[in-house]
C-alpha cells in the first residue's frame, strides 16, 4: 500500500476526481482519498511517478509520504 498526501482537494468533488484519476493507472487495484487528511492510499503494483502524475493532471499537488 502506498501513501500519498494530496494538496488542493476542497470538497467532495475534488476526492472523486482523485480516485477516479488514480484508479485509472495501471496496476492499482484500489484507491481510498481522504479530504480531510488529504491524503490518498492506494493498493497495488502501479508506479509512485505515475500516481502523482495522474493527480497533478487533475490540478492538484500530491507527493509520496512515508
Amino acid at each position: 500500500m502506498l501513501r500519498l498526501k494530496v494538496e488542493g482537494m476542497t470538497c467532495n468533488h475534488c476526492v472523486m476526481a482523485v480516485k477516479k484519476a488514480l484508479l485509472k493507472v495501471p496496476g492499482v487495484e484500489r484507491a481510498e482519498v481522504s479530504l480531510e487528511r488529504g491524503e490518498a492510499l492506494v493498493e497495488g503494483k502501479a508506479d509512485p511517478k505515475a500516481l502523482i502524475q495522474a493527480v497533478e493532471e487533475e490540478g492538484y499537488k500530491a507527493g509520496v509520504l512515508a
